[in-house]
C-alpha cells in the first residue's frame, strides 16, 4: 500500500495551516506548526510571491488531500466518482472522504489521528456488521454498525475510553461509549464536515 511516509509537520508548514495529523501534538506548545510556521525549505522564510488562481486552486487540494491522507491517484478517483453522483460534486466529494473507515474510527476517537486510525484498521482491530474489515479506504453506508473485535476491548488503549473519547462526535455517527459500538445513523452531510477547505476550488482545480 502506498503512503506518504515524510514529516506530516512540513505539510501543515506547507500548506500555512494546522492540519492536525499528529494528534495531541497539534494542541500542544510544542506543535511544529507554532514554532515555525514558515513553509519548509531554506527559502521558506523569504517573501511569499502573492499565489496565482491555478496556485490557490492546488493549494486547496493538496490541502484537502494530505488531511485525510490521500494520495493523489485515489484523490482524483474521489473527485471522478462525486462528480458522477447526483448532487453538488464538491460536496459529495467530502462526504465520500469522511465515509473512509480510517476517517470514521477516527471520528469516533478510537485514534488519536487519522494516521492511527488506519493503523487501527489495518491490524484488524474493527468490524463493520460484525465483519472483519481491514481495508481502510472501505466506504461505510447509513445503518452499518462499526465494533471493536473482543480481544481489542481489552487493550489499554481502547478500555480507556470506556470513560469517553473526549471529541465531539459528529451528528451523523452515534457511540456507546460502554460497549465501544457506534452505528453510522445518515451519510455526512457538507455543514457536519468541520474542516476550513473550499471544496469549490478543488472541483475548479480538476475542472481545468
Amino acid at each position: 500500500m502506498a503512503r506518504y511516509t515524510g514529516s506530516v509537520c512540513r505539510q501543515c508548514r506547507r500548506e500555512g495551516a494546522k492540519l492536525f495529523l499528529k494528534g495531541d501534538k497539534c494542541y500542544s506548545p510544542k506543535c511544529t506548526f507554532n514554532l515555525r510556521p514558515a513553509p519548509p525549505g531554506q527559502h521558506g522564510q523569504a517573501r511569499q510571491r502573492k499565489m496565482s488562481e491555478y496556485g490557490v486552486q492546488l493549494r486547496e487540494k493538496q490541502k484537502c488531500r494530505r488531511v485525510y491522507g490521500v494520495l493523489e491517484t485515489q484523490f482524483r478517483s474521489y473527485y471522478e466518482k462525486a462528480s458522477n453522483m447526483r448532487g453538488v460534486t464538491g460536496e459529495n466529494l467530502l462526504s465520500l472522504l469522511e465515509r473512509r473507515l480510517d476517517n470514521v474510527v477516527y471520528r469516533l476517537g478510537l485514534g488519536a489521528s487519522r494516521a492511527q486510525a488506519r493503523q487501527i484498521v489495518l491490524h484488524e482491530h474493527i468490524r463493520v456488521n460484525g465483519k472483519k474489515v481491514n481495508i481502510a479506504s472501505f466506504l461505510v453506508k447509513s445503518g452499518d454498525v462499526i465494533t471493536l473485535r473482543e480481544r481489542s476491548k481489552e487493550i489499554g488503549h481502547f478500555k480507556a475510553l470506556k470513560e469517553g473519547t473526549g471529541r465531539i462526535i459528529p451528528k451523523w455517527l452515534t457511540l456507546d461509549a460502554e460497549n465501544l459500538t457506534a452505528k453510522v445513523e445518515t451519510l455526512p452531510r457538507r455543514e457536519d464536515v468541520d474542516l476550513t477547505i473550499n471544496e469549490q476550488l478543488i472541483v475548479e482545480y480538476y475542472s481545468r
